[in-house]
């Protein structure tokens, strides 16, 4: 087992200096910027990304002030949870793993520090106990075949009390919550740059990531509601599978199969 899980540091300073110290990673967070407070990492690790960023280049906010989510939703980041995004440069052919990735590695640090159980729902919301704990943004830019850059945003509720945040108390929990005591955001992050790598690299080598992302999927089999990325269409049916890229399958009621190829789905009770 790596070193960074054996000792899980109990301290919350997420100083560039503490994150990056010691960190086993080659690339990823090597190269660290903090801030106390943003607006959104989105905006600077892209701003970073177009002064040509080392690849891996982190950037994380003690506090988010106008962050937004998939769907152009609001996303809150209150002190005491992570917001983080990080600048990659995949090959065109892999971009569409970039989501795989980063719910994985999310999910996986989540069971390793914690110990809860974790779930993702297609495409990349990780669950704890039905409800939304990390929630996760791509954002790149590409011309022709060309992937200029490639931005994977993070943001999970760590040390949050849902309670105090009554809109989305009944659909958000956080690991605090969860465990009924403070988490260290420092071990999180630390844990979360080295498994973005690992899944990273591993997404160019073979199907393991896509079989693991789909395993790991609690919307397959169930009925869902299926809303397009522009909000203008619904569609309700059975999540039967995912191809390789992604895209989800939907078994419409009149028998016939049709392709998501993004958006959001609501799990039918």
């Amino acid at each position: 087992m790596p070193a960074y899980y054996q000792y899980l540091m109990t301290e919350n300073d997420l100083s560039a200096e503490n994150i990056t110290s010691g960190l086993e990673t080659r690339f990823v967070g090597q190269r660290t910027l903090y801030f106390p407070s943003l607006a959104t990492t989105m905006e600077v690790a892209r701003q970073e990304a177009l002064k040509g960023a080392p690849e891996g280049t982190a950037v994380i906010a003690d506090e988010q002030t106008a962050a937004r989510g998939r769907l152009h939703r609001v996303w809150l980041t209150p002190r005491g949870n992570i917001a983080l995004s990080v600048v990659l440069y995949p090959h065109r052919e892999h971009l569409h793993s970039l989501m795989m990735v980063a719910s994985l590695a999310a999910a996986r640090i989540i069971e390793v520090v914690t110990s809860l159980r974790t779930e993702i729902k297609w495409p990349n919301d990780v669950l704890i106990s039905g409800k939304k704990v990390c929630g996760i943004l791509i954002e790149s830019d590409v011309r022709m075949d060309r992937v200029n850059y490639a931005i994977v945003g993070i943001g999970m509720n760590v040390n949050l009390n849902v309670v105090d945040f009554p809109e989305i108390n009944a659909t958000a929990t956080s690991l605090s919550h969860e465990l009924g005591k403070e988490v260290s955001r420092l071990s999180l992050v630390r844990c979360l740059l080295s498994e973005i790598e690992f899944f990273y690299l591993a997404s160019t080598a073979g199907d393991a990531v896509y079989e693991q992302w789909q395993r790991k999927l609690v919307t397959l089999g169930k009925e869902v509601r299926a809303i397009s990325a522009t909000g203008e269409t619904a569609l309700t049916g059975i999540a039967e599978s995912v191809d390789r890229d992604g895209s989800l399958w939907l078994r419409l009621e009149d028998g016939s199969l049709t392709r998501v190829l993004a958006g959001d789905v609501t799990l039918s009770e």
